[in-house]
């Protein structure tokens, strides 16, 4: 183990009772997704319970992940250790008994979430409660910090929970039930902003100011937006017009026309390629297949949305990544909780002279 730093807060200690299952939340309708992703990233477990929005797995003897688990699992917006469910009738009830079961660790936070948006549940309550019967202050930010231990508790019914708990690592699992903690501002012209956003605090992607950024199918704007917040300047390809107040921006120009018309000569010196179109994984693929193997092209990094006209579509998820290792890039890809059905790609450019793996991302144990 790693020296801890003099600046570094002491980590609490894990709970004494663990839990021999694993509980993944994931968008509602991805859960045969997830499960295909766990049978080729983490085949050590099986599964177990399968609900809308919720798949879990049992843990096989001898293998205990550590604390801050994440699997690469990319439709999973939360991995948590499932420590069982409560049942009771009122909240104080429900807050008593998830108390009993979680037992007396150090809880840092307390995330509480519904397993489907549609329960009639008041989980602010429930939160205030189990707040209180850890002494944690009223008014504690839902957003953990990493490295906190988390308990967790997501509302199966009006009257039944799954306790839990994690170790805040990653940004996705600071946030509740790793839905991002963000909604989308009044001034903001679509819903990409929000999901580029998302994007950016999920994979640390490191925009700076002065960059430039291409965006393929920019039409209304709200990713060219947000880039254009971060400092870049932004060329936005699409036939159809963007948003006045992005179009007015001195930093941003459009090309109106299909990224497959644009000069391969043109298409040089941009740091970054994103794209969000409504059109075929493959027709994306190979639009910005056009750009990054264009002559004297080398952008830093690729933000890409790969929609899923059908779900069964995701089985080629392996391929399409692999399209990203032969152009040199080394894909991170994710169900973005802002996004449907569809997966963000966030590839940076390989460091010269280092292979880009083929292996799934998954962390296991040290044994």
């Amino acid at each position: 183990m790693e020296p801890m730093s003099a600046a570094e807060p002491p980590r609490p200690p894990a709970p004494a009772v663990r839990g021999q299952f694993l509980l993944a939340a994931c968008h509602p309708g991805a859960e045969e997704q997830l499960a295909a992703r766990q049978r080729e990233v983490l085949p050590v477990v099986r599964q177990a319970v399968w609900r809308r929005g919720v798949v879990t797995f049992r843990l096989d003897e001898g293998f205990d992940p550590p604390d801050d688990f994440a699997p690469d699992l990319v439709f999973a917006r939360a991995v948590i250790r499932s420590l069982g469910q409560i049942q009771a009738a009122t909240p104080t009830d429900r807050a008593a008994a998830i108390r009993d079961l979680a037992g007396r660790a150090a809880w840092g936070n307390v995330h509480v979430w519904k397993r489907d948006a549609r329960t009639e549940s008041d989980v602010a309550e429930l939160r205030a409660l189990l707040l209180a019967a850890w002494g944690l202050p009223p008014d504690l930010d839902p957003v953990a910090r990493p490295g906190d231990l988390v308990l967790d508790c997501i509302v199966d019914s009006p009257d039944r929970c799954w306790v839990g708990w994690h170790r805040a690592a990653a940004a996705p699992s600071t946030w509740p039930g790793g839905v991002y903690s963000r909604t989308l501002p009044d001034d903001k012209v679509s819903r990409a902003w929000l999901k580029l956003d998302e994007a950016i605090a999920t994979f640390d992607i490191p925009l700076r100011s002065g960059q430039r950024a291409c965006e393929l199918g920019a039409s209304p704007g709200g990713s060219c937006q947000r880039l254009l917040e971060a400092g870049l300047s932004v060329v936005g390809i699409d036939p159809a017009l963007v948003d006045d107040r992005v179009a007015a921006h001195p930093r941003f120009e459009q090309w109106r026309m299909r990224s497959r018309d644009v000069k391969l000569r043109l298409l040089r010196g941009f740091d970054w390629i994103v794209s969000d179109m409504n059109i075929d994984p493959t027709s994306t693929l190979a639009a910005i297949e056009r750009i990054v193997t264009a002559p004297a092209a080398n952008p830093a990094g690729i933000i890409a949305t790969l929609k899923l006209p059908e779900w069964s579509r995701a089985a080629a998820l392996p391929e399409w990544l692999e399209r990203f290792r032969g152009w040199g890039y080394a894909p991170q890809a994710r169900q973005l909780s802002t996004g449907g059905r569809e997966v963000c790609v966030f590839a940076p450019r390989a460091a010269r002279g280092r292979a880009v793996s083929r292996r799934p991302a998954t962390r296991l144990p040290d044994r």
